[in-house]
């Protein structure tokens, strides 16, 4: 299977820089079985499920990964972004200018205008695979490095919003349902959610539940190959309570529909269903790659965003649509002038 068969045209005015308010954008609605789209506002989703159906949302929650500061003691702009932690002080980050930030190397991270007083010192340890080293931070201003992180650190917005970050990213680049800290990139399908649009889910006699999974940097790792079943994506932590795998069992038991909310959401699921169909509970490393042929165990209807040509995510969704109807439904997407990526519009498939 060739990845260049998941390439689509796509202007760059349609690439969203800015999100809409929350609950406010457009929603295509694919239905598989009828092979057809139709464009609905988000507001209408829980009309658009059935009582008794399941939404599964991701609730990791994004913190501000992006260290933006000098080189110690010459004063040239550097660039962290910190990935993996290894320990308390010690992380897997990438850094900016490479060339120049060798083992040894110190760097240090303040923001006076945001935070007085809260500065970090890192030291470059060791270079590690594709251009990530390992870094230690150190602290001061602050009672932990976490709370040291999150007032210099800025929002890890992905490489195509073509801005800087603001105060109201923090807020936005979140879910209203995030809970556990750990993400480098919002699961972005959440993004659409509004406390609204939870209580209508509720009314409407749709159960809701959530999973864990910290979104990595692979989110936005580029297919390199030209096959697709050459590529590998990037292991990634999820966790599932046994409470989540018991309601997944008793929707699924009485014939009603399991509605991932987004493809971190799928690939937990996807990855924790065991030969019979059940949902097994506890935390392990989602290093499944979705692709058309993967036959689906656990979800039923998919809330997503629309995103980027060749990618694995597109590939996920086209192994859930087929590849045909969401490359379809990609192209009318484009011409009615739908918003696309993390801040873009929606889409629901049935």
């Amino acid at each position: 299977m060739l990845v260049s068969d998941f390439d689509f045209d796509l202007p760059e005015a349609q690439i969203a820089q800015q999100a809409r308010p929350r609950g406010e954008s457009r929603l295509l609605v694919v239905r598989r079985a009828e092979g057809t789209w139709r464009e609905h506002a988000f507001a209408d989703l829980p009309s658009l499920l059935s009582p008794g159906d399941l939404m599964v949302a991701n609730d990791t929650r994004v913190f501000p990964a992006r260290l933006l500061g000098r080189r110690d003691p010459s004063g040239g702009a550097v660039e962290c972004l910190l990935l993996e932690r290894e320990s308390p002080a010690e992380w897997q980050a990438l850094v900016h200018p490479g060339q120049k930030l060798k083992a040894g190397a110190r760097v240090v991270f303040d923001d006076e205008t945001r935070a007085p007083g809260v500065r970090i010192e890192g030291e470059v340890l060791e270079r590690l695979f594709f251009g990530r080293r390992l870094v230690r931070l150190a602290f001061t201003g602050a009672p932990s490095l976490d709370e040291a992180i999150d007032a210099v650190g800025h929002v890890p917005l992905p490489p195509y919003i073509h801005r800087a970050d603001n105060a109201d990213d923090r807020e936005r680049y979140q879910t209203v349902f995030a809970r556990d800290r750990g993400s480098i990139a919002a699961p972005t399908a959440g993004l659409h959610f509004n406390d609204a649009t939870l209580q209508a889910v509720g009314a409407r006699g749709i159960g809701w539940c959530t999973v864990t999974l910290h979104v990595g940097y692979g989110t936005f790792k580029p297919v390199r190959v030209d096959l697709v079943e050459e590529h590998r994506v990037d292991p990634e932590r999820y966790s599932i309570s046994t409470a989540t795998s018991a309601r997944i069992r008793e929707t699924r038991a009485r014939g009603s529909r399991v509605v991932a909310v987004g493809t971190t959401t799928t690939r937990a699921l996807e990855s924790a269903a065991g030969e019979d169909g059940a949902v097994r509970a506890g935390s392990a490393n989602a290093d499944l790659f979705i692709y058309p042929g993967h036959q689906f165990k656990i979800v039923d209807a998919l809330v997503t965003n629309f995103h980027l040509p060749k990618s694995s995510l597109l590939m996920l969704v086209a192994a859930f649509a087929g590849r045909d109807l969401t490359l379809n439904a990609y192209r009318f997407a484009v011409a009615e002038g739908f918003h696309f990526y993390s801040y873009g519009d929606a889409m629901l498939i049935l």
